[in-house]
């Protein structure tokens, strides 16, 4: 029995090569297809496909977002994204969310093809060049949680405070403390993130999600 995929992705030739490239030794069949975010989620009320092949960039809503939909949906479909972006952050925030499998637009067929039958299979499938990449960041997050949990309640208030870029006095002043409190605050903090000054700090902050950068 065919494997029933849906392709979303924002450029036509895109969607019409995948279509053609899959459906060649007629194990794979695309039941449908969406041009951006919206259209997908609208179209899989209608279709149940059995893998999502979803693309990350694209217009009204990224792939991201749909993934973020899905899983407040609690969808069952499983999702391969298939994208441009080799970069970490994009796989780490995919992961995150949750995803099935994750393989880069410039993969070989025979690669893409595993990864959908892998996946149909209820396995996970990861691009493998892109798995020491991941394997990494995950270590560089298991310890930036243990040494976010380390900081007191305190300790956080103040690093959310400097990582924005204010000043002791300032902070003191917000948080109706004296600047030798908040000074021992720092220290302790540094110490914690294993930091030497106020940028790696804010550095940290930002990585982790604990102040937002426009």
């Amino acid at each position: 029995m065919a494997i029933n995929i849906m392709i979303t992705d924002d450029h036509s030739m895109i969607r019409e090569g995948l279509k053609n490239l899959l459906e060649l030794d007629g194990d794979i069949k695309v039941i449908a297809e969406a041009e951006n975010g919206e259209d997908c989620l609208d179209k899989l009320k209608t279709f149940r496909p059995d893998v999502l092949l979803l693309d990350i960039n694209m217009p009204k809503m990224n792939g991201l977002e749909v993934l973020k939909a899905l899983k407040d949906r609690k969808s069952k479909v499983k999702v391969l994204v298939l994208t441009v972006h080799n970069e970490t952050e994009y796989l780490m925030k995919a992961v995150d969310i949750g995803i099935n499998g994750y393989v880069l637009k410039d993969s070989e067929s025979a690669e893409l093809k595993k990864a959908i039958f892998t996946i149909a299979d209820g396995e996970t499938y990861i691009q493998p060049s892109l798995i020491p990449a991941l394997n990494s960041k995950m270590i560089q997050k298991n310890e930036d949680e243990l040494k976010i949990d380390a900081l007191t309640k305190r300790e956080m208030e103040v690093l959310k405070e400097m990582a924005v870029g204010k000043f002791n006095r300032d902070i003191a002043k917000e948080m109706k403390i004296s600047e030798r409190t908040v000074k021992n605050h720092i220290s302790s903090i540094f110490k914690k993130l294993e930091v030497t000054d106020r940028t790696q700090a804010a550095v940290f902050a930002i990585r982790n999600n604990i102040i937002q950068i426009m």
